[in-house]
């Protein structure tokens, strides 16, 4: 039987769960109960742990390599202006010292592996299904108050949306790295660039700002007795406004014009919106589904991400994608921002 490969750079293998708990009590200076329990994530590893004096927190544990520091502390600004401003949102832990971002450093025949991670009190809750009107105002008005925030002042370090800032980079990481099956390889090139060329004029006099990045409705909690709290800000970017509301919208945006009518007006109670920006939604789907990719490709060395997705990266694998990409190019180039006939919301509420 031959030999495991070794973690690569970028792998969570060597963090172990005592390597966890001792992180946390060494940070906290407070006992555990030892116990963890392991949370879904896509791209960094996320604990449950109980500390000793009953509270439940959560470790969070930020894929190496993936961000730097000041990255990171980018996104803990951002929560800590939040919450400065009474939105409901989880501030990072103080790990000493106003400091509330560690680093655990684990050692192989390799040399030194540094593990960023932060703590966050755990916030229970169930996730929030709009369904009626004025759940649909509610998500706006609460986006509105966020991108309020967003725009007090710069994230220097993270990510910029748009299809040159963003998107190229990781089309370009996909393919120098040799991860596109070669048949395909001219193919998808080709079909990126083709729909990004196109998009590239709708994002040019938007106004850009702090924003969450991935707001779907799993990182939406509703708490009984408190409302609605925005969690998990690791793809906290500067973009336009529509990013954070089209994740919402259970469709396509052609299929969603009364939730993005409601979610607009809801929106405008605290911040005014650029309709412009609702003929990006199909453009911006098919930017993430570039990123979701990227995502992916880099936990490809994780052992737990080959056993769980054996074919990744095959020729099916990416026939399959490519399909799926060129159906939403589509999309995108006979809707929204890059049609004759721009995309409108459906009717606001009386």
């Amino acid at each position: 039987m031959p030999e495991p490969e070794a973690p690569r750079a970028g792998s969570f293998d060597l963090l172990s769960p005592d390597s966890i708990v001792a992180a946390v009590e060494d940070s906290l200076g407070l006992g555990t109960d030892g116990t963890i329990s392991a949370y879904p994530s896509y791209v960094n590893r996320v604990y449950g742990i109980r500390l000793d004096d009953d509270r439940e927190i959560i470790a969070k544990f930020y894929r190496p390599g993936r961000w730097s520091r000041d990255c990171i502390l980018d996104e803990h600004r951002f929560i800590a202006d939040a919450a400065g401003a009474e939105l409901p949102v989880a501030l990072p832990l103080d790990l000493g010292g106003g400091q509330s971002l560690g680093e655990l450093v684990l050692e192989d025949d390799d040399g030194d592996h540094p593990f960023f991670f932060a703590l966050f009190p755990k916030m229970g809750g169930r996730n929030f299904d709009a369904e009626a009107d004025d759940d649909w105002l509610r998500l706006g008005a609460l986006l509105g108050r966020l991108h309020a925030v967003g725009g007090l002042r710069a994230a220097p370090y993270r990510a910029v949306c748009g299809p040159t800032t963003l998107t190229r980079p990781l089309l370009a990481e996909l393919l120098d790295q040799g991860l596109v099956h070669p048949d395909l390889a001219g193919e998808f090139r080709e079909l990126c660039e083709a729909t990004l060329s196109a998009l590239d004029p709708a994002f040019e006099g938007l106004v850009l700002r702090r924003i969450h990045g991935d707001c779907h409705r799993g990182n939406i909690l509703d708490r009984p007795g408190e409302g609605l709290y925005v969690i998990d800000f690791d793809d906290m970017m500067t973009g336009p406004a529509s990013q954070d509301l089209w994740l919402l919208l259970p469709d396509h945006a052609e299929e969603c014009r009364r939730e993005l009518g409601l979610l607009v007006e809801g929106y405008e109670s605290f911040l005014p919106f650029d309709r412009r920006e609702l003929g990006l939604v199909e453009g911006l789907r098919f930017m993430r589904m570039v990123y979701f990719l990227a995502w992916r490709a880099r936990q490809r060395d994780d052992s737990w991400f080959r056993a769980s997705f054996p074919d990744w990266g095959s020729k099916s694998f990416w026939r399959s994608e490519l399909d799926d990409l060129r159906d939403q190019a589509e999309l995108v180039l006979n809707t929204g921002a890059c049609a004759e006939r721009p995309f409108r919301p459906g009717p606001m509420s009386q």
